[in-house]
């Protein structure tokens, strides 16, 4: 069973700011699926559903971010699922808006949300997808992360989640070391195209 989560806080207020960019991602990987998350359980918006012939769990923890990890792991508690069977999508200051990294592995970069799965996990080592917001030094960081994401920005955002959408049908018909070699390099080279 694979569980994929998309990272954010929930509420009106949150929609459109670039905290939220991970429930967008996973709004949209549903929405091309014909699916809604929308059942509730654990303080989590979650959807199961089977892809590729994989039981899947796509999940938006409804604590605060930075409580992700407290859902997380009652999920993964209930289900019996494997970490190395876990992706996150989140959003990260320390990529240019437009470009996103996958990762097998890692510390949380600082990331308050990924700071606290690491707690409730135990582990540094599970899969994640990092979409660059990139970082204004002149907001402080919690105004920046809560800001709305504005015209230009979104135009870029949208590429890449729709670019997402490649990765996560990847993701089950490929090891993640594959899937870091065919997409990562593609942000080496400055070619987001799939």
């Amino acid at each position: 069973m694979k569980l994929i989560v998309g990272l954010g806080n929930p509420g009106k207020e949150y929609e459109n700011t670039r905290h939220n960019i991970g429930f967008q991602t996973i709004d949209l990987f549903a929405q091309k699926l014909g699916i809604t998350i929308s059942k509730s359980k654990f303080n989590g918006l979650y959807v199961e559903t089977l892809i590729h012939n994989e039981k899947t769990i796509l999940l938006k923890p409804q604590s605060y971010i930075n409580l992700s990890g407290e859902v997380i792991r009652r999920f993964v508690d209930f289900y019996k699922i494997d970490t190395k069977d876990i992706l996150i999508i989140s959003d990260d200051l320390d990529l240019s808006v437009g470009t996103y990294k996958l990762k097998k592995k890692g510390s949380s970069g600082g990331h308050n949300g990924l700071k606290n799965i690491e707690l409730h996990l135990g582990t540094q080592e599970y899969c994640r997808i990092k979409i660059g917001i990139s970082n204004n030094k002149n907001i402080d960081t919690k105004d920046y992360v809560l800001g709305k994401i504005s015209t230009s920005e979104n135009e870029l955002l949208n590429k890449v989640k729709n670019d997402i959408q490649f990765v996560l049908e990847d993701y089950f018909t490929m090891s993640f070391d594959n899937l870091m070699n065919k997409y990562n390099i593609k942000i080496k080279k400055g070619n987001m195209d799939v």
